[in-house]
């Protein structure tokens, strides 16, 4: 289970990161650098194992989400530096949510509920279709309306299941 934290910005930075591995990795990694409304800057590492929704391109002045693991340790400077694990270009008509989802696909923060129709795509980080229930793992959720219960409650249009090591 990955404890999923999110930092939402502006890209004002992409560049090329040497992560200090072989010589045949140079130019595999970039730090994308997002700055928020409140002028807070992160920066994401983000490595070939990345996954972007809808493989997207993102460029600078994009608005995105990067999503890192919280339980990882981190280097102690500034601005923070963390390894993305998603990143979601933000589209106005779409929702999305990355986060582990139990057997019952509540999200961990308990927030939302999901409830799986037949058309409901579920897909693998490769594009290639996912047979199995979702439920018990860590996934990118895309979904529209939701209830205004606790938890809130949707049918997602799209389901990627984070198959992470």
């Amino acid at each position: 289970m990955t404890n999923f934290y999110s930092f939402h910005g502006t890209v004002t930075m992409i560049s090329d990161f040497n992560p200090g591995f072989a010589p045949e990795s140079a130019g595999c990694h970039q730090l994308f650098t997002l700055e928020n409304e409140l002028g807070s800057i992160v920066n994401f590492v983000v490595s070939p194992s990345t996954y972007f929704m809808d493989h997207e391109i993102i460029h600078v002045g994009d608005r995105v989400t990067g999503y890192y693991n919280g339980d990882l340790p981190v280097i102690l400077i500034y601005p923070p530096q963390y390894q993305a694990l998603v990143m979601v270009r933000d589209h106005p008509d779409q929702n999305i949510t990355v986060d582990h989802f139990d057997n019952e696909l509540l999200s961990s923060d308990g927030d939302l509920k999901l409830n799986l129709s037949s058309y409901t795509q579920m897909l693998l980080t490769n594009g290639q279709l996912f047979s199995r229930y979702p439920g018990g793992r860590d996934l990118i959720v895309q979904y529209g309306p939701t209830t205004r219960s606790i938890p809130a409650q949707t049918t997602p249009y799209r389901i990627i299941v984070l198959c992470l090591e």
